[in-house]
């Protein structure tokens, strides 16, 4: 063991900053479980986590930081678990059409651009109030022109709702859990209209903030209707609904979205002029400069006015960690410590691990703390070395250039894998934006909420607007040019991993042995470049199917289903639509309708009139029915094919395929398989298979299969299908 304890040893004085690394790793294990721990198995970790706590008080010099470090990953695991029954709140288990009444929560525009609400203090029709969920959101279309909808209003309408739904397939985001942490027991939508039942009530910060937000949306946007009012509308509150999707498109195209959300860099930008405009402001009275601290005066200014600016964003996840991170930064400002150092960054870490550790699989908190961590390593680095520092009319460009060169370097694999792109422009494109959004958009944001108090922010706001339409203008030109946008495949499991362990190992080790962490990054890198993306992919409700083909993958069909179809293509780095996806090779006609041949085995899509007539006809050895409606009757015994239908997709998820490539073996899984019988996976809805006479779902479910064909026909799939 000495080979492990003599190096920790060394890092004795270094080690504060593995703290959140330990935590991490404790949260992942709770997170990557298939199957919830039980009370017993909380007691046993806590008990050892206690042991080891009094190891590293009294144990060996050379054991205490790796008893800590275990002990740190147990109170990781218990603080993930303690969170998830903490939120605990009932999930809709059916689907649900009826009234609805509600709380707004929330006013935010769905993907499809159209009004989104989220409510609370949920009523439904014949529903027992232990059974209603928490909070539900609904997407609203029609005409709603009739009601002004503000946050704490009490509405009524009649809406569709339905539990959230897992992963579209296996291994993908979990929507399921990110709900669950949410309290959102059920989503949906409507088209009716909506009453109001009774007006936002009065009194409370939420609803304070709430409806200011509200009211300086509806100010910018009267004065400046466009995409550029619309923007400075998002940077003010964190409300998007102002620009139009194809603003939007081209500002996620050039790597330019994250100017959208609020979250550090509006946080930094905004305290940092803050702090600046008061430091200097006082250093310009020498009697006042020299009685009072100019540093500590500004940093508790700077400190209400984030947490002014934190209020008005809505308080969203990403915004709840950007404001940690600076306020903290701030108070070690009003206690003599460096406010910018890898320790600050640790105890921010720390401090919302423990209060919300889900936040560590979002990639929001992975992109956050990435950039931040490389901007203080690389500043550091600079700061230790003078001899590379820049003259100084050169410092304020080469920082920005640093600044983008290093995070966008430190987030692009988490951006990669979260939104399966990369900007191929990206650095040129911030390089661009940033200089406006940091000397005219933001400043222009605090002499504006100044100026307000007497009515005369219109002019700042102005100037603003200006700022945001060369912003605009730069990412529409980015996003036009040729290898603007480049597709990337999801990640293997472990590429995400492997990158943040030898990145941390990189950044915290101080000695020379740190570019060993270069190993695990290059490992998953290689993992990743030979990703194998699933051979055929079915959703949930067996309506899509896509195949992958030698001109990347097939839909069953062009329309519906555009979200599981848009996720599919994303994860295979593929940039094509939907509508496109459907006309490539894969599927032709066959006699009891669409086939398509993968590896040995054809893969048939089986409709329920054609299903409830018998299957002797298609099922035929290597071939794998998938039926696409409800069946009303027990399957037939012994049949020679494989049969998927919507009762076990009810059962077990999204489900894949992968083809080996010497043996022509099918491997499936499904996507509740992957997730694991989890508080937040909930079982298959009441009404899952059913048809429209409502007959009673009959489950058949089986483990992954893996399905050896007896030989390889000649003929493709289309032809096999043609002889029978």
């Amino acid at each position: 063991m000495r080979w492990l304890l003599n190096p920790l040893d060394a890092l004795h004085g270094h080690l504060f900053a593995w703290v959140p690394v330990c935590l991490g790793l404790g949260i992942a294990l709770y997170f990557a479980g298939l199957e919830e721990p039980q009370g017993s198995e909380y007691l046993w970790a806590a008990g050892a986590g206690v042991v080891l706590v009094v190891l590293w008080r009294f144990g060996p010099a050379g054991l205490r930081p790796l008893a800590l470090g275990v002990a740190l990953a147990i109170l990781g695991l218990l603080a993930a678990g303690a969170r998830a029954h903490l939120v605990a709140a009932p999930v809709l288990g059916f689907r649900y059409y009826g009234p609805v009444e509600g709380r707004v929560l929330l006013i935010d525009r769905s993907s499809s651009d159209q009004m989104r609400l989220t409510l609370d203090r949920v009523v439904l029709e014949r529903m027992d109030p232990a059974r209603t969920p928490q909070r539900v959101r609904l997407t609203v279309g029609g005409d709603q022109t009739h009601i002004r909808f503000e946050p704490g209003q009490v509405v009524m309408l009649t809406a569709f709702l339905s539990p959230p739904e897992g992963a579209v397939e296996p291994g993908g985001f979990d929507f399921q859990r990110m709900a669950w942490f949410m309290q959102l027991g059920a989503v949906g939508f409507s088209r009716s209209p909506v009453m109001a039942l009774a007006p936002a009530a009065t009194g409370g910060a939420t609803l304070y903030f709430a409806r200011l937000r509200q009211a300086i949306s509806d100010a910018v946007r009267a004065s400046f209707p466009d995409d550029a009012g619309g923007f400075v509308t998002a940077v003010l509150t964190n409300d998007t609904s102002g620009l139009s999707p194809e603003a939007l498109l081209s500002l996620r195209s050039s790597s330019l979205a994250h100017i959208l959300s609020i979250s550090g860099l509006h946080m930094s930008l905004l305290a940092a002029f803050v702090f600046g405009t008061l430091r200097y402001g006082i250093a310009l009275v020498p009697p006042l400069a020299l009685r009072v601290s100019s540093k500590k005066i500004a940093a508790g200014v700077a400190l209400v006015a984030a947490a002014f600016y934190f209020g008005l964003s809505g308080g969203a996840v990403a915004t709840q960690r950007s404001f940690v991170m600076i306020a903290v930064m701030l108070v070690a400002v009003l206690v003599d410590r460096r406010a910018i150092s890898v320790r600050t960054v640790a105890i921010a870490a720390v401090l919302i691990l423990m209060t919300q550790p889900e936040s560590l699989l979002q990639a929001g908190f992975q992109m956050s703390f990435a950039a931040t961590l490389g901007l203080v390593a690389a500043f550091g680095a600079l700061r230790d070395r003078p001899d590379w520092r820049m003259p100084g009319w050169l410092r304020p460009l080469s920082g920005v250039a640093l600044a983008s060169v290093v995070a966008g370097l430190a987030t692009a694999p988490y951006g990669a894998a979260a939104f399966n792109k990369l900007s191929g422009y990206g650095l040129l494109a911030n390089m661009a934006a940033e200089p406006v959004m940091a000397f005219v958009v933001m400043p222009g944001a605090v002499i504006a909420a100044v100026l307000s108090v007497v009515g005369l922010e219109w002019p700042v706001l102005w100037v603003m607007v200006q700022g945001a339409r060369w912003i605009l203008w730069v990412s529409d030109w980015i996003s036009g040019l040729d290898g603007a946008v480049i597709g990337v495949v999801a990640p293997p499991a472990l590429a995400l991993p492997l990158i943040t362990l030898g990145a941390l190992f990189i950044v915290l080790i101080p000695y020379r042995a740190r570019w060993a962490g270069l190993g695990p990054v290059a490992v998953a890198l290689a993992l990743w470049a030979g990703a194998e993306r699933p051979a055929v992919l079915i959703s949930e409700n067996a309506a899509l199917v896509g195949v992958m083909g030698p001109e990347g993958r097939a839909m069953s069909r062009g329309r519906g289903e555009k979200f599981t179809a848009q996720n599919w293509l994303e994860n295979d780095g593929d940039l094509t639509i939907q509508a496109d996806a459907s006309t490539r090779p894969g599927f032709v006609d066959g006699p009891f309708g669409p086939v398509a041949r993968v590896g040995t085995v054809d893969v048939l899509l089986i409709g329920g009139t054609q299903a409830e007539g018998g299957l002797q006809g298609p099922c035929q050895p290597n071939r794998i029915l998938i039926l696409t409606e409800a069946r009303t009757a027990d399957l037939p015994k012994g049949l020679p094919c494989r049969v998927i239908d919507r009762q076990e997709l009810a059962l077990r998820g999204a489900m894949a395929f992968w083809v080996g490539e010497n043996t022509g073996e099918i491997t499936m899984t499904g996507a509740r398989d992957v997730a694991g019988q989890r508080m937040w996976t909930s079982a298959p809805r009441k009404d899952a298979g059913r048809d429209r006479a409502g007959a009673p779902p009959i489950v058949q479910a089986e483990p992954d299969v893996r399905i050896i064909p007896a030989a390889a026909p000649d003929q493709p799939g289309s032809r096999a299908m043609a002889a029978d």
